[in-house]
């Protein structure tokens, strides 16, 4: 369960992403736990030499900065930040 605000690096993931012709192109669900989430927004995403990260809203209205690193073959919740909005 995700009790602040923000929430830094580190928590280790589960991801289903769709699977075009690059393969795993882009998440389209995580879970955090037991929770599961989808995403509904691919806000931005951006590429290093070894990773993919995507910042995503969420259905539950909040936002997230997942990343894949290709050499642990995994990913990980690298940023959360609740939706103020009312």
């Amino acid at each position: 369960m995700l009790v602040s605000d923000t929430m830094a690096r580190g928590i280790i993931i589960q991801v289903t992403c769709y699977s075009g012709y690059r393969g795993d192109e882009r998440p389209v669900r995580f879970s955090i736990g037991e929770k599961e989430f989808q995403v509904m927004e691919i806000v931005d995403r951006w590429y290093g030499p070894g990773y993919s990260s995507f910042k995503v809203k969420a259905d539950d209205g909040n936002s997230y900065i997942i990343k894949y690193d290709e050499a642990a073959d995994g990913w990980e919740l690298e940023f959360f930040r609740k939706d103020e909005s009312p």
